[in-house]
């Protein structure tokens, strides 16, 4: 009877125990992601300052102020067409204060090329997609070529001569002139560049056009170092309203990138929620809305959910054009 009642004790004892230790353990989590952000929040940025990238994630950063209690700090990390960032970014903790700056040729194409610690949307947490934005070809102000046909007839009739400027192997821009070259059977000297140091070989004459984000080209355009010759999308850029499309044109070239915040697998959903809600609040300040229409890009928000299902059809797409281009190396 002893040792019956020592064993009900004993057992009494451990029921106890755990039913205080998990709803202690749960607590603590919940009073954890209540308080977040207890520090500033490092969102990287795979590309040099000024970059396209670069620029939309400071108007975020700037916008955000309002709706979180800590600020959000952009860190460039460039290197691997803007693969590195995003790569150290879901390597992090997933904790919330290290998120990845990413792009549609981030996320969906470079993991296809090489090897990196990420692949589809469904091996990181995607947290909201801030907008779009379509590439533009430039070339330097006084250049001979004064409109795209004027450009596209001289490449046509001097296969190989004329250089074109892009950001890096498989970006979207480069992606861009491929299919011009494909669809169009043109013949261009291809040159690569660290974002956005190929519109300045433009402007020094180093190549003889270069494709760039509206948001990098924008500050050339205010000094009057570059013109804008056609636009790689399905309608033409506002800030540029007579300038064709090379869909215009005949060449149904339109792939186009945008900005979006990722986080690493395992981040807290109460987290990525409260992320999530101050992304969808920031991009409607008038801050971040004027600087959208400023540089060429459509605020089309999107959240987690609908963000994965277009990173998932991105995904896809993007892998066939590759293999079609022959620009897979895996």
């Amino acid at each position: 009877m002893a040792n019956d009642y020592a064993m009900e004790k004993w057992i009494f004892r451990v029921v106890l125990f755990l039913t205080a230790l998990f709803p202690l353990s749960g607590s603590a989590q919940s009073a954890q992601q209540k308080s977040y952000p207890e520090k500033p929040i490092t969102l990287l940025v795979g590309y040099a300052a000024d970059a396209a990238s670069d620029r939309t994630a400071h108007a975020l950063a700037e916008a955000m102020k309002k709706h979180l209690s800590q600020p959000m700090v952009v860190v460039d990390r460039p290197g691997g067409s803007g693969s590195q960032a995003v790569a150290e970014a879901l390597s992090a903790t997933p904790d919330g204060y290290t998120l990845g700056f990413g792009t549609i040729g981030i996320l969906t194409v470079q993991p296809h090329r090489i090897n990196l610690p990420y692949g589809g949307p469904d091996t990181y947490m995607p947290v909201a997609k801030l907008g779009t934005n379509h590439n533009v070809l430039i070339v330097r102000a006084g250049a001979p070529w004064k409109t795209a046909q004027q450009f596209l007839d001289d490449a046509r009739a001097h296969p190989g001569t004329l250089s074109v400027g892009v950001p890096e192997v498989a970006t979207v821009a480069h992606l861009n002139i491929e299919q011009l070259q494909r669809v169009g059977k043109f013949r261009f000297k291809v040159m690569s560049f660290d974002a956005p140091k190929q519109a300045e070989a433009a402007v020094r004459g180093e190549v003889d056009a270069a494709v760039i984000a509206p948001a990098a080209v924008s500050s050339y355009l205010e000094r009057h170092e570059v013109m804008v010759l056609g636009v790689f999308a399905t309608g033409r850029w506002a800030r540029a309203p007579d300038v064709p499309t090379f869909k215009e044109l005949g060449f149904e070239v339109t792939l186009g990138s945008g900005g979006a915040v990722v986080a690493p697998r395992g981040t807290p959903q109460s987290i990525v929620t409260m992320l999530t809600e101050a992304i969808q609040k920031a991009v409607t300040e008038p801050s971040y809305v004027s600087f959208a229409k400023t540089v060429g890009s459509t605020i089309d928000y999107e959240g987690p959910e609908a963000f994965a299902r277009e990173l998932r059809q991105a995904y896809e797409e993007n892998g066939e054009l590759l293999r079609a281009l022959g620009l897979t190396q895996k």
